[in-house]
């Protein structure tokens, strides 16, 4: 197919479906299913929808047809068709009732994977910093994607919102630049590597906090979660929108009138609307309401895995709660397993992005002062309570960094996660690997940090950055850290060859009594550590402490409030500051005592 043949049929058969539909028919099926979509290989295939009730429907794909008759809820009908093999030969699923037909066309056989999250999964390819290079290439008929919008609800829906979703799109240069940016650069190395077609569903929604996306079903399975599904239940019940209205209504005119503006200029009460964030059970904030919404109305179709990139509402003041971030990321997981049917199905987490300003030596203790390192801990933690490594993966966002709340940088993102995937999931060579801290040793002044695979940087640097350490009293200090020299070869030592690579010595003349590290533990931290060296694999945050983040398990209480966030802003500048002075007068004794730190003690 050619690039503008491909465009000619994505033009031609989305009408043909469209054209299919008579005024107000009665027939539909889930608005998942479109021309150009990819149906989940070696798995059932589901077709539903709904139709008049007592009508039949014949529903054909391919060689095959079933049949089923409407009944029940609104006339629900549902067929299945015997699992099949990833097949790139165009199908056509054609439905009809009586004199109602539905065709959709250009159908592939292969894995499709959902994008699930908040507005950094949600960005588009077109506004990243790569965007030229990827759309160009975007030339993939066995790509395939599609988008839905924001549509909370308070219950389970059955079907996606009418407007809340497209058509299924065939990537190409110019489809491309509206698919996530992370899931294409995921999905068109998925595609190319394994060479059959690859579908993404685009289910992120901005400024969604966790609770929102884990199915309801959940929330008691856990005491923690149960609680906190009483409290948003209590808040729907005692929700009075007039009330609501009324209050909204006073607010704006008293901001009209600080504004000085005239009076026949200030909002009328009956255009006082609430939007989705005011209503209790609505909100991207609670529990549910983007899953019922989103994601629930399509758990019937079959699907290969999820890929998951969130946190920052999470990690707002106030909001950040990471114990039960923690329990709601193992509850997600599980959860979506068990409404798509698929113990095992893949699920891979993008930590938090890093945004904002870079930590660097000169402000290290400032941006220590960090709620997104407690959320990412949350995320690899609550993964790894699923108890399933060869089906999930974390992936660490760290060190790809740039300003801003929606960083454009995506692509390595997408990248990675797509090596994490084909390596564990699919099976083949490529590189991908994580590593953990095994143990934290206390020699003399220093802590002795033992790893199960080595962590050094990718540029051969024996140097590693991104440690701080500190004392009983929980002050964190930019930390020195040095390897275990073992064979001594001049200005040819590499962390590679020259050091043992799986130990590091974390030692700052502040904290002469240390018992606990910190490794890249900011919004965008320093740590400058990957796994065997390998660029793609970043080592993840972690600390040894357990100084938890104050966190109430009761919902409308917060033991994080602005006067205590103002305080350890100001604490951690004092530290900053103190640190680099005295370390100043200190700077002979530091450095005689880095370029002994590792070496035996003979030398």
């Amino acid at each position: 197919m050619t690039r503008q043949n491909g465009i000619t049929v994505l033009i031609v058969l989305t009408v043909s479906f469209y054209a299919s539909l008579p005024t107000q028919a009665a027939l539909r099926v889930n608005r998942i299913f479109s021309s150009n979509m990819v149906i989940q290989r070696d798995k059932p295939i589901v077709v539903w929808g709904w139709m008049d009730e007592g009508k039949e429907v014949t529903v054909t794909f391919g060689d095959e047809q079933k049949h089923a008759t409407a009944g029940g809820k609104e006339g629900a009908w549902e067929v299945a068709f015997d699992a099949k093999p990833a097949d790139a030969t165009p199908h056509t699923l054609t439905v009809t009732s009586g004199e109602e037909k539905l065709v959709m066309e250009n159908i592939v056989i292969g894995d499709i994977w959902v994008m699930w999250g908040q507005s950094n999964m949600a960005f588009g390819l077109g506004k990243t910093l790569e965007a030229d290079m990827e759309m160009a290439q975007a030339d993939l008929p066995l790509l395939r994607g599609i988008d839905i919008s924001p549509s909370e609800s308070q219950t389970e829906r059955d079907d996606l919102r009418e407007g809340a979703v497209g058509q299924w799109q065939v990537s190409s240069p110019q489809t491309a630049g509206g698919y996530s940016a992370i899931g294409y650069a995921f999905a068109s190395r998925v595609q190319r590597a394994t060479g059959i077609p690859i579908g993404m569903i685009n289910n992120a929604r901005g400024g969604a906090s966790i609770e929102s996306l884990v199915p309801k079903h959940m929330f008691d399975n856990d005491p923690v979660a149960a609680k906190y599904k009483a409290y948003i239940e209590q808040r729907i019940a005692d929700w009075d929108e007039t009330a609501w209205a009324e209050g909204a209504w006073k607010n704006a005119i008293a901001r009209a009138k600080s504004r000085n503006i005239p009076e026949d200029k200030w909002p009328k009460k009956e255009d006082i609307k609430p939007r989705s964030w005011d209503i209790p059970g609505e909100s991207p904030s609670d529990m549910a309401s983007c899953y019922n919404g989103m994601f629930a109305p399509f758990k019937k179709l079959n699907i290969k895995g999820v890929l998951f990139h969130q946190g920052y509402n999470n990690a707002i003041g106030s909001n950040c709660r990471p114990k039960r971030y923690r329990i709601l990321m193992k509850l997600m997981v599980e959860g979506i397993r068990k409404d798509f049917r698929d113990p095992d199905l893949a699920f891979g987490v993008i930590g938090l992005c890093a945004g904002g300003i870079s930590q660097t030596q000169e402000n290290f203790e400032v941006w220590s002062n960090s709620t997104q390192g407690y959320i990412r801990e949350a995320q690899r933690l609550g993964l790894a309570d699923v108890g399933d490594p060869d089906h999930t993966g974390y992936i660490p966002p760290d060190d790809i960094q740039i300003p801003g709340l929606h960083p454009a940088k995506k692509q390595a993102h997408g990248e990675r996660a797509a090596r994490w995937a084909l390596q564990k999931i699919y099976g083949q060579k490529i590189k991908w690997d994580s590593a953990d801290l095994v143990s934290s040793d206390r020699e003399g002044d220093t802590l002795v940090l033992t790893f199960n695979k080595k962590v050094m940087p990718d540029d051969m640097s024996t140097i590693p950055e991104g440690f701080s350490i500190a004392g009983a009293d929980g002050k964190y200090y930019k930390a020195y850290a040095r390897y275990p020299l073992v064979n001594d070869v001049g200005i040819w030592n590499t962390a590679n060859k020259s050091y043992d690579a799986t130990k590091v010595i974390v030692w700052s003349p502040l904290v002469p009594d240390p018992v606990a590290v910190r490794y890249s533990w900011s919004a965008s931290p320093l740590g400058n550590l990957r796994v065997n060296g390998q660029p793609w694999s970043p080592l993840h945050n972690f600390r040894t402490d357990s100084w938890d983040f104050p966190e109430s398990d009761d919902p409308p209480e917060s033991l994080f409030t602005r006067e205590m966030g103002k305080a350890q802003a100001e604490d951690a500048q004092a530290r900053n500051e103190f640190r680099r002075t005295e370390e100043a007068k200190l700077a002979v004794d530091i450095l005689k005592r880095i370029q002994i730190l590792g070496k035996p003690a003979t030398e």
